[in-house]
């Protein structure tokens, strides 16, 4: 039993402590874990930040779940779909030695700002990722993004981390008539096959990923925009 007065602690206990030092991954692939890392310092700092300004209540918030933390969003603020461009613009947070431009959180924070702006929107979703740390693996140039469901191994490990942290969330104070899935494919499906066997949350609602739109779809971004607002209706 969870005994914090606030969502914002709740959460913020489990957000701060995120661990996979007991499951054993697939050769070759490294736990991105901003927490962790160079910047893990103002990362903890900006997260707690944007907890205790938009989630000091206890009003049940909808869910709204992405992959995993990329090294341009999440991996370098720790917010989901949030850069540090964004976590400036339209979250008002001060970001300290670090500087990332993610096409994803630029179409995230469009979204945001036809919702009604940060402070309209958190008041009603939670964002975060299926799974809450990401991954990377050796690429020419250095480490690369690693989706969990790009490699059937890390898949199968991280599932039982996966259905704890869901199940975390919903404890927190997270509503589960619905839930937000970004990402129409492989995220969807394993989402969908996982809450059919878990029975988590009566209705499931996928968007198209921001990454997909910008980098292929951006001539019809409005119509995504729309697509997205038109969904949150459930919310509003």
């Amino acid at each position: 039993m969870l005994l914090c007065t606030m969502l914002a602690d709740r959460l913020l206990q489990h957000v701060l402590s995120f661990s996979l030092k007991d499951v054993r991954l697939p050769k070759g692939v490294g736990v991105l874990d901003p927490f962790q890392g160079e910047h893990a310092e103002e990362v903890q700092r900006i997260v707690t930040f944007f907890h205790r300004k938009y989630y000091s209540d206890e009003k049940p918030r909808v869910l709204m779940l992405g992959i995993n933390p990329g090294r341009l969003g999440a991996g370098s603020t720790g917010l989901s779909f949030t850069d540090t461009k964004r976590c400036e613009s339209d979250l008002g947070i001060a970001v300290k030695g670090i500087r990332t431009h993610e096409p994803s959180s630029d179409f995230f924070y469009r979204m945001v700002r036809a919702a009604g702006g940060a402070d309209a929107f958190y008041n009603k979703v939670y964002v975060h990722a299926i799974c809450p740390l990401g991954f990377v693996k050796p690429g020419p140039k250095g480490p690369i993004n690693l989706n969990y469901y790009d490699d059937k191994a890390l898949e199968e490990v991280v599932t039982p981390f996966v259905t704890t942290w869901l199940r975390t969330l919903i404890d927190c104070g997270m509503r589960t008539d619905v839930v937000f899935i970004i990402g129409t494919g492989k995220n969807a499906a394993y989402f969908t096959q996982l809450n059919e066997r878990l029975r988590l949350f009566d209705r499931i609602i996928a968007l198209e990923h921001p990454r997909f739109i910008m980098q292929y779809k951006a001539k019809g971004l409005e119509a995504y925009l729309a697509k997205y607002l038109e969904q949150l209706k459930v919310v509003y």
